[in-house]
This record gives structure tokens, sequence and C-alpha cells, in this order.
């Protein structure tokens, strides 16, 4: 046959040919491009690492930036109820010399107003009323800070006083 013949001149061509094709592929591509790839590939993993190595160190930064912040937020939240407590003692005080002179001031006016002393009696208990609502709605501004109306200071002053 003649084509079998044939495959043997040509072969040898064939395979000179194939193998300096290949040769050059691999100098163009293994020599020429592969390393450029590779850098590429070298750069992104090195600014991977660097981003995470930043991310770390923020990360601890901002835990010892939150310590710091819990640390004055304990002491600021005890020296707030240092004053709490000193602002309920004062109010306590105050409270107490106001019922005292109120107190006072409804004995003597009962003292002198033998005559009618259901409209005295009255009219002393309604002027308790209103310093205890009063005293009530100073407390609660000084303690918690929160402004009471007067009719609820009242309210409360009167359920407390009547039952």
């Amino acid at each position: 046959m003649p084509q079998i013949e044939q495959l043997a001149a040509t072969w040898g061509s064939q395979v000179f040919w194939l193998v300096l094709t290949f040769g050059i592929v691999f100098l163009v591509v293994g020599l020429g491009m592969v390393p450029r790839v590779q850098g590429t590939v070298d750069k992104r993993d090195q600014g991977i690492a660097a981003d995470l190595a930043a991310a770390d160190r923020a990360r601890a930064e901002a835990d010892a930036t939150e310590a710091a912040w819990r640390t004055r937020e304990n002491a600021s939240r005890e020296a707030a109820q240092k004053l709490l407590a000193e602002a309920r003692a004062k109010g306590a005080a105050a409270t107490a010399e106001r019922l005292a002179a109120a107190n006072a001031e409804v004995q003597a006016r009962v003292a002198q107003a033998g005559a009618d002393i259901a409209e005295q009696r009255s009219a002393a208990l309604g002027q308790i009323e209103q310093v205890a609502a009063e005293a009530a709605q100073a407390i609660v501004a000084r303690v918690s800070g929160v402004q009471v109306s007067e009719q609820d200071a009242q309210g409360a002053v009167k359920a407390v006083l009547h039952g």
C-alpha cells in the first residue's frame, strides 16, 4: 500500500515539527507567561496576608479600647450610684423638714381654732396634701429627674393618706 510506505517518510518530519512546536510553546508559556501569573498570585497572597494581619491588629486594638471603655463606664456608674444615694438622703431630710414644719403649722391652727375644728381640720389636711404633693414632686424630680404632674402627685398623696 502506498499510504503506509509514505508514512515512514513523513513521520520523521512530523515528529521534528511537533517537538519544535512544543518546545516553542514551552518557552513562551513556561518561561514567559507562567512566572508573570505566579508573581500576580504571590502578590495577591501577600496582600491577603497583610489584610488579615491588619484586621487582627484592628480587632486587638478594638478589644483594648472596649476594655478601657468598660472600666470607665463602671467607674462612672459607681460615681452615679454615690450621687444618687446622696440625693436620696438629702431629699429625705428635706421632706422630713417640710413635713415637720407642716405638722407644726397644722397643730398651731388646730389649737387656735377651737370653735370650728372640723373646718380647720379639713383645711389643714388640704394643706398637708398640697405640701406632701409638692414634696413628692420635688423628691421625684431630684431623685430620678422625672417631672411628675401635680394631679399625679396629689393622687398618690391622697392614696397614701386616705388609704
